[in-house]
């Protein structure tokens, strides 16, 4: 859900003796910044300055030199370690966002508008409250902003992300019984495209192939490249080939039980692929040479 938060154009990062990984609230990844003269440790709570105002996190990781930072993304700055205080304000922002969601929701009802409204964040000094929402098109909230500045008195920031970015913030339990990619491990999504699928030999039910965001499952990229190079070690679907001076077409291949199957107008044989390439002097080798040039 927080995209980027840190990143600035490439900077000298020379002002910093460490740097650390923080993670914030409704996000599953961390964010690197830089520090100076700071005693902070894995779970520490800090605040930081990121592209949105000043917000806090929390420490996720051990503290690593400057000199081992790789990136050239010029790193933001933690200010300092929370205190009580600030601890405090984000509790009561949190209150304070409940209250703000609900008065939102009211406005859209009110207005009429096709949004579906997700989440709330005040940062740590209230000089801004974001709003996530989804919406299939774009919407035209001049008049929501100005009803919840006069009521909420501060900057608004209405955010539309994807039904991939919904699903991760959400959560859920994929078709594979394990909780959803996206909002364990993934932090960017690939284009998944309806080839991926034909690559691997999938039936084309779309139903089956979707995943909670509505979207063709992240993981059909998974074992995509290991289906592409495997299928090199068979033949094409649709040549024709002769076993005991009989012609039949080659109407499938099988990249797991590494089998062929052939037909012609006298029935149907399935062939291990060594046994395939026995009866039909069928060379892989030269094939992916031929590929090749």
């Amino acid at each position: 859900m927080i995209n980027n938060l840190n990143q600035q154009e490439q900077t000298d990062n020379s002002s910093f003796s460490h740097f650390v990984g923080v993670r914030f609230p409704l996000s599953q990844k961390s964010y690197f910044f830089g520090f100076k003269d700071l005693d902070i440790n894995q779970g520490d709570f800090v605040v930081v300055e990121t592209i949105r105002g000043i917000e806090v996190g929390q420490i996720d990781g051990k503290p690593k030199e400057i000199s081992k930072y790789t990136s050239e993304l010029g790193l933001k700055p933690i200010l300092r370690k929370a205190t009580d205080l600030d601890l405090k304000i984000k509790e009561s922002n949190i209150r304070d966002s409940k209250y703000a969601i609900e008065i939102c929701k009211t406005e859209i009802e009110r207005l009429k508008l096709d949004m579906t409204l997700l989440s709330c964040e005040y940062t740590l000094d209230k000089a801004k409250v974001i709003f996530t929402y989804v919406a299939d098109e774009r919407i035209d909230f001049r008049e929501l902003l100005k009803v919840l500045a006069a009521k909420l008195h501060t900057r608004i920031e209405l955010r539309q992300i994807g039904a991939r970015d919904k699903a991760k913030l959400i959560g859920g339990i994929g078709i594979c019984g394990l909780p959803l990619c996206c909002s364990t491990f993934l932090n960017e999504f690939d284009g998944i495209s309806i080839n991926r699928a034909k690559n691997q030999m999938l039936a084309i039910n779309i139903p089956k192939l979707s995943g909670q965001c509505g979207k063709l499952v992240c993981c059909l990229k998974y074992e995509d490249d290991a289906y592409t190079l495997e299928k090199r070690n068979f033949p094409e679907v649709g040549s024709k080939v002769f076993i005991d001076k009989n012609e039949y077409t080659i109407t499938g291949i099988n990249v797991i039980s590494k089998s062929v199957k052939l037909e012609n107008d006298d029935g149907i044989i399935n062939l291990s692929l060594e046994d395939f390439e026995k009866q039909t002097n069928f060379d892989r080798k030269n094939r992916f040479k031929n590929e090749k040039k």
